[in-house]
């Protein structure tokens, strides 16, 4: 049976630690009929504006050409998720947040009628049965902390897709324990299991429920930082 990964790298920092993670994931869990769709956002992708929400609230039985053109790199992204058995996802914490880059991905993906539906009951996700595993790297800020505005939000918006199956790995506190991390983290990526041949259920990380109410902890001088997202 074939499979196909959806690999989606946010930083644009080719030596930082989510990309060669989001590599290992990847090859984890390829297997010799696998595809791989690469999406590299730090190439760049526009921002929503006034023209792209007048098309995609147009009609689509009468959609005109112009707006099926300002349509036209949302309905190739949401094509790859189509496509996708497995979502992997690199994305680092820029300022408690995700990088700009990856929410104009989200607002380009994120598409009532086409990867959700609204419904009595809330939004309902399109895009079932897939799985997805995020990498996250953060400098100084652990994920699960009250100022870590990104591992919920990349988790909510791949419910509303309706990819339930997530599994994190955590690259956090690089700056202060890179030594440590970065092996742990290549750890849980040698442990995860090929979705494709074994299904598995939804994974919330232990790690994180547990750092829920754990303070922000301040960065260290610049002299002593180490390894970034």
């Amino acid at each position: 049976m074939s499979h196909t990964i959806l690999k989606i790298n946010a930083s644009p920092r080719l030596d930082g630690a989510s990309r060669p993670l989001v590599e290992r994931a990847v090859t984890r869990l390829s297997a010799p009929n696998t595809m791989v769709i690469d999406r590299d956002l730090s190439n760049g992708l526009p921002f929503v504006d006034a023209p792209w929400l007048a098309a995609n609230w147009s009609d689509p039985a009468t959609r005109s050409a112009e707006a099926k053109a300002q349509l036209a790199l949302s309905d190739e992204l949401i094509g790859e998720l189509r496509a996708a058995d497995t979502v992997v996802l690199g994305v680092p914490m820029w300022n408690f947040g995700v990088p700009a880059v990856l929410k104009a991905w989200i607002d380009l993906v994120v598409r009532n009628g086409q990867t959700f539906e609204y419904t009595a009951n809330g939004p309902r996700g399109l895009l079932s049965g897939k799985s997805a595993v995020v990498v996250i790297a953060t400098g100084g800020v652990p994920l699960g902390a009250p100022v870590d505005h990104t591992s919920g939000h990349v988790r909510t918006v791949l419910k509303v897709l309706g990819i339930e199956d997530i599994t994190v790995i955590e690259a956090d506190l690089l700056v202060a324990n890179s030594d440590t991390v970065i092996p742990r983290a290549q750890a849980a990526i040698d442990a995860l299991e090929l979705r494709h041949e074994l299904a598995r259920p939804v994974q919330e990380t232990a790690r994180a429920k547990k750092l829920q109410k754990q303070p922000y902890v301040p960065l260290p001088p610049l002299s002593d930082r180490g390894r970034s997202p």
